[in-house]
């Protein structure tokens, strides 16, 4: 399995993998992954595909299982997670995930697309590898940027000057979106990536049509927590308004 294709990730792999880091960064250790691992409940014979593995997290904090295999388009970011020991039965492999994986068999009994899904132009391909690789029954956890409220651009805090009331304000939802991402801002113009938004719908459309069923959805929200003047309007704020959304589907 190897693809050649570029991916604009890989222009920024080396500086992603010095921010994330081998554990993850803030948001990865306190919220993400406490509530990946909670939903994915793995147990020792348990098996996990992992779609858009970047430098391989999640396979650093998993239980033992008896296989893992982590694909991801960028070499540099595989390069990285191969440069960290991990057990015999644990692979990565440099592919893209929303291109059909060659000899697909239903070996696994999870699948976890993390914060991945949202940076896919084809996002049906990478759902439809993974119900192409699980097991009847299988389930997928993906955890996404809240799609309702985080939109790059089109999102953000403002504060209501009448009411003293932080809020957050939207341009646009309903609608696809293809976002450039300046992951350097002033320093190199050529450190874009790419954001692909989508609706709530929409995700739940695609993983209908890869023969999923949705059976669980949480919203994450930030465990931070403000101190001053503006804290009891911020901290309400933040609990208001999740950062995070994880979705659990099963194949069916």
């Amino acid at each position: 399995m190897k693809d050649t294709q570029s991916t604009s990730w890989q222009n920024v792999a080396a500086w992603y993998d010095k921010l994330v880091g081998s554990e993850g960064h803030y948001y990865h250790q306190h919220v993400v992954l406490p509530g990946l691992l909670r939903l994915l409940d793995l147990q020792p014979e348990n098996s996990l595909l992992d779609l858009g593995c970047g430098q391989g997290i999640l396979s650093r904090v998993i239980a033992p299982v008896s296989a893992y295999l982590g694909i991801d388009r960028s070499k540099s970011l595989i390069e990285a997670a191969k440069a960290i020991p991990s057990p015999k039965n644990y692979s990565f492999q440099v592919f893209d995930v929303t291109r059909e994986l060659q000899a697909a068999e239903p070996i696994f009994s999870h699948a976890a697309i993390v914060l991945a899904l949202q940076n896919m132009e084809y996002a049906e391909g990478a759902l439809g590898n993974a119900a192409a690789y699980l097991k009847t029954g299988g389930k997928l956890v993906i955890v996404l940027n809240h799609p309702a409220f985080r939109i790059p651009r089109q999102s953000g805090w403002d504060i209501d000057k009448k009411t003293k009331q932080q809020f957050r304000w939207e341009n646009r939802y309903a609608s696809p979106l293809k976002i450039p991402i300046h992951m350097l801002p002033g320093k190199d113009s050529s450190a874009v990536t790419w954001s692909f938004h989508r609706s709530l719908q929409d995700y739940f459309k695609m993983l209908k049509n890869a023969g999923f069923v949705v059976t669980d959805l949480e919203e994450w929200a930030s465990d931070k927590a403000s101190v001053g003047k503006a804290s009891k309007m911020e901290n309400r704020s933040r609990r208001e308004f999740p950062l995070f959304m994880a979705i659990v589907a099963q194949k069916v």
